[in-house]
């Protein structure tokens, strides 16, 4: 397994180890004493998976008082995946880094409690597989709006859920109180 650190302090690039023969592919995609080792000490507590079609964008999601790192991949498809730095005392807050999560090419990216993250579809469709150190609480959600930053999203016409077209600007977030408690 080969692990990259990023600018952005605790985020991480997860390259698994991958056997590959005729018959296609193994690997694992979570060990927690190999993963302790790489400096992933977190305590996951909920997974989630979600499929999407082509052109979907979904987020930019986060909890407020319960904010969770997650770690992120892709078991179908290609996504375009997006982590926003909501961190008010990080080096790289109101930043983001962008990366293109693919099931051929087995990667993971862990984004740590303080994050918004989001993604949209390149393939015709997308199997995404995160594990959470917080359980997921629908009041606590909350969202920054896909376009307010000059992220360079792939696709032109995104499919949006109305909840997401919803979200507030960064600036609307700071301005009331609304950014992950940590």
């Amino acid at each position: 397994m080969k692990v990259e650190k990023t600018n952005f302090p605790g985020v991480l690039i997860i390259e698994p180890k991958i056997f590959k023969d005729e018959r296609g592919y193994f690997y694992e995609c979570w060990q927690q004493t190999r993963y302790l080792t790489a400096g992933l000490r977190e305590i996951f507590v909920q997974d989630n998976s979600s499929l999407s079609s082509n052109g979907v964008l979904r987020g930019l999601h986060f909890q407020i008082t319960h904010p969770l790192g997650q770690l992120i991949w892709v078991t179908e498809g290609k996504i375009f995946d997006v982590g926003v730095d909501l961190r008010v005392n990080s080096p790289t807050f109101k930043q983001w880094l962008t990366m293109e999560l693919d099931a051929e090419y087995p990667k993971q990216i862990y984004l740590p409690p303080g994050f918004a993250h989001g993604f949209c579809v390149l393939s015709t469709q997308a199997a995404v597989h995160y594990k959470c150190t917080d359980y997921y609480y629908p009041e606590d959600e909350s969202g920054l709006l896909w376009n307010d930053l000059p992220i360079n999203w792939p696709i032109s016409c995104p499919i949006i859920s109305n909840k997401d077209q919803k979200f507030l600007t960064i600036e609307e977030l700071i301005n009331k109180n609304k950014l992950p408690i940590l």
